[in-house]
C-alpha cells in the first residue's frame, strides 16, 4: 500500500526501454523489498528532452563514478564490480542515450537493477545503503496519481484509467455506455458498424441512464479506488452528481462537451484539476497532524518518529520534501546523529527519511509530502499514531 492514493515523462517513445517502466505501488514495493548491502541509487535532476542532453548525461556519469568510487573502497565487498557496478554502468549509459523528463533514478544490487524517469526534480545523489533510497519514486507517486475519469454527455459515458500523462480506456465491459444501454460488445451498431445512440426524449431517460452509469462506476472502482475526475458541459454533471453515490474521491470537474475528444486533449485540463486536488490533500493532512498533536497522537522530529513508527501504530507520515537526514541507528534503536567526516561510511543511512518512509507503508500507515518550512513547529517531519487498543 503506498499512502492514499507514476509517471513516465511523455517524451518517452515506443522504442525506449525505459518507456515500459513505470512507477507503480508495485514497483516501489518491488524495489523495498530489496535488501542488502550495497543497494546503489542514483538521482538526477535533468532536463526535458527527446535525447538527454550532453550534460546531464555526464552529470550522471559523475554520479556512476562517486558510487565506484564508494563501492572500490570497500574492502568488504567481493564481486561487487561484476554483481553491482556492471549492470549499473550498463543502466546509466542506457539512460544517458534515451529521453529524459524532469529528473531520472538508476537504481542496482546484486538482485535487482532498473531504471525510471520522474514527473518531478530531485535532489542530486548518490545513495549507497543496505535498501534503494525509493521517497522520490513515493513523492512522484503522489503528484501524479493513477485516477479515473469519466466523461459523460446527455448520451455517453467513457471511462478511461489514468498515470501521469498516460490516459487510457478503462479495462471495464461496463463502457462506453450510450443511452439506450448497450454496452461495447451488444447489439445496435449501425452502418460502418458504428453504435447507433438514442437521443434522450425527456429528463427522467437523462436520470435513468446516469444512474446506469454511476452503477457501472462504482462496480468498477470498487475494484481499482482512486481519485475520480468528472468532464462534462455543467448541466450534464450536475444531473450526474445528484444521482451518484460514487463521489467520495471526486478530485474535481472538467467542464466541457468532451465525451468524444482525443485523450491528449483531456490530459491537460485533467493535470489541472489533480494539481489543485493535491494541493487541497497536503492541507488536509496537515489539518490532521493538528488535531492528532492536539490528542497527543504526534510524534514530531525524525528520533521520535523513527522510535514511533516501530513501537506504536502508524496513521500518517508528514514529511517536508526536501528533509534529508543521515543517520546511524543504535543497537537500541536509537537515531545516532554522524560525525561528518563519516557520512559515507557503511554502516551510515544516507536519508534515514528514506528508510522511515518505507517502515510506515509496510506497517499500514500512509505518506504526505509538505512543502518546505510547512513542519518548521515539528522538526520537518512527523508521525501521527492510531489509538491504542483500536484496530486499524
Amino acid at each position: 500500500m503506498i499512502g492514499t492514493d507514476t509517471d513516465l515523462a511523455s517524451v518517452a517513445t515506443i522504442d525506449d526501454p525505459l518507456s515500459r517502466t513505470a512507477i507503480t505501488p508495485s514497483l516501489i514495493t518491488a524495489l523495498q523489498s530489496v535488501t542488502g548491502h550495497p543497494c546503489v541509487s542514483l538521482l538526477l535532476s535533468t532536463t526535458p528532452a527527446q535525447t538527454m542532453q550532453r550534460e546531464d548525461a555526464a552529470r550522471l556519469l559523475g554520479l556512476y563514478r562517486e558510487a565506484e568510487a564508494r563501492l572500490v573502497e570497500s574492502a568488504a565487498l567481493p564481486g561487487v564490480g561484476s554483481s553491482v557496478l556492471g549492470p549499473l554502468r550498463a543502466l546509466v549509459e542506457e539512460v544517458g542515450r534515451g529521453p529524459a523528463s524532469e529528473a531520472v533514478a538508476v537504481f542496482a544490487s546484486a538482485a535487482m537493477q532498473t531504471a525510471v524517469r520522474l514527473s518531478l526534480p530531485v535532489v542530486d545523489r548518490v545513495v549507497v545503503d543496505p535498501s534503494f533510497a525509493t521517497r522520490d519514486l513515493v513523492r512522484a507517486l503522489h503528484r501524479t496519481p493513477r485516477h479515473v475519469v469519466l466523461a459523460l454527455s446527455a448520451h455517453e459515458a467513457r471511462l478511461f484509467d489514468g498515470v501521469g500523462s498516460q490516459l487510457c480506456p478503462a479495462q471495464s465491459g461496463a463502457f462506453p455506455q450510450t443511452i439506450d444501454g448497450q454496452g461495447p460488445d451488444s447489439r445496435g451498431r449501425g452502418p460502418g458498424g458504428r453504435r447507433s445512440a438514442r437521443r434522450p426524449t425527456d429528463a427522467e431517460d437523462r436520470r435513468a441512464f446516469l444512474r446506469e452509469v454511476d452503477r457501472a462506476l462504482g462496480s468498477y472502482l470498487r475494484v481499482r479506488p482512486a481519485p475520480l475526475v468528472l468532464v462534462g458541459t455543467e448541466r450534464v454533471v450536475a444531473e450526474f452528481r445528484r444521482v451518484s453515490s460514487n463521489l467520495g474521491r471526486l478530485a474535481g470537474w472538467v467542464p466541457g462537451s468532451l465525451v468524444t475528444s482525443p485523450t491528449t486533449d483531456l490530459v491537460p485540463r485533467i493535470r489541472v484539476v489533480l494539481e489543485e486536488y493535491l494541493v487541497s490533500r497536503q492541507r488536509e493532512a496537515v489539518e490532521l497532524l493538528e488535531r492528532r498533536q492536539g490528542e497527543g497522537r504526534v510524534a514530531a522530529g525524525i528520533a521520535a518518529a523513527w522510535q514511533a513508527a516501530y513501537a506504536e501504530r502508524p496513521e500518517m507520515l508528514v514529511v517536508e520534501e526536501s528533509y534529508f537526514h543521515p543517520a546511524r541507528i543504535g543497537r537500541d534503536g536509537e537515531v545516532l546523529d554522524p560525525d561528518p567526516a563519516d557520512l559515507e561510511a557503511p554502516d551510515v543511512i544516507d536519508d534515514l527519511v528514506d528508510e522511515l518512509i518505507e517502515a510506515v507503508l509496510r506497517r499500514g500507515g500512509w505518506v504526505a509530502f509538505a512543502g518546505d518550512d510547512a513542519l518548521a513547529a515539528y522538526g520537518g517531519v512527523a508521525l501521527t499514531v492510531r489509538p491504542r487498543g483500536r484496530s486499524a
